[in-house]
């Protein structure tokens, strides 16, 4: 079992300190290791009533982040020092902005307003502003439903920055790697981690056997395609030689020919689909947003 600040035995002690102190229902409670990598506690505190979290010094500004994300409402209860013992007390985040960590320690988030849902589509107001043009949400939605997202699994976002954020928060135990090839959408990227709390995204500017040294082997890849696209499947299929692929582009050529370039790879019968989405406007005419193609395969069949 790997070296863990939080063992089993302090996490039954302070599951027991604050069941004694609160109303806590332990049936509902979400249990949080933040000492440990990849863990996200924005995405968990969004869609969880009680957050049972563990973490270590350090954290200087961890409650100002809550606030920044629209959680200034949840109440923290809390007690001074490191060990589950003494007076416990409660407060507002939007109270706790100035706070940092300073021992380790649990805590326990309440959110009555945590959705129950998982978040797909998220409103492109929501991303950071930056170099990055989103893909309308109704359509990255789709996209997240033919990657098949699951908590553990291993994703590579080529880039598809909206996907790779919204791939991290529902799948906070696996990684994503985001593939950026351009500084500025890399920005705009590292903007959106730092906004939503992402501690399960690696960035990396291109794809080859060098730059994926050291990271998880992604289970599923979603690509937007363009010239590098052969030399990206290549790398990721030696990787992982059962690879699934989701594949945008809005290109008919691209997808006419991707039979042929699947084919060649190994890849046998991709379902290729287009779609549509139209908005009625205010003049009460449709807007017809790009349509672009989908191209789902799975290596190893």
């Amino acid at each position: 079992m790997e070296n863990r600040i939080f063992s089993n035995t302090h996490v039954l002690s302070w599951l027991q300190y604050f069941s004694e102190n609160t109303e806590l229902d332990l049936e509902h409670v979400k249990i949080l290791d933040i000492t440990r990598k990849n863990k996200n506690l924005i995405p968990a505190v969004e869609a969880h009533h009680s957050v049972l979290v563990f973490t270590e010094a350090g954290h200087a500004d961890i409650f100002y982040r809550m606030y920044n994300a629209g959680l200034g409402d949840c109440t923290v209860v809390y007690n001074e020092g490191s060990e589950p013992a003494g007076p416990i007390k409660q407060s507002k985040v939007a109270d706790m902005i100035d706070r940092g960590i300073n021992a380790s320690a649990g805590m326990l988030i309440l959110n009555e307003h945590a959705r129950s849902t998982l978040k797909f589509g998220m409103d492109n107001r929501a991303f950071a502003y930056g170099s990055v043009r989103y893909v309308g949400s109704e359509i990255r939605s789709i996209i997240l439903s033919k990657m098949q997202i699951n908590e553990g699994k291993n994703i590579c976002v080529i880039s598809g920055e909206s996907i790779a954020v919204e791939a991290a928060i529902s799948d906070g135990e696996g990684t994503v790697i985001a593939v950026e090839y351009n500084s500025s959408d890399r920005e705009t990227l590292e903007d959106n981690v730092g906004q939503f709390g992402l501690n399960n995204v690696e960035i990396i500017d291109h794809v080859d056997a060098e730059t994926m040294k050291g990271l998880p082997v992604p289970d599923v890849t979603m690509l937007v395609a363009s010239a590098s696209m052969e030399q990206e499947m290549k790398c990721l299929l030696s990787l992982n030689p059962n690879m699934d692929f989701v594949i945008y582009t809005l290109d008919f050529v691209v997808a006419a020919s991707m039979p042929a370039l699947c084919k060649s790879l190994g890849i046998k019968d991709p379902e290729i689909i287009q779609v549509s989405v139209s908005k009625l406007t205010s003049k009460n005419t449709f807007n017809n947003q790009p349509a672009p193609w989908l191209i789902t395969c799975q290596a190893g069949e």
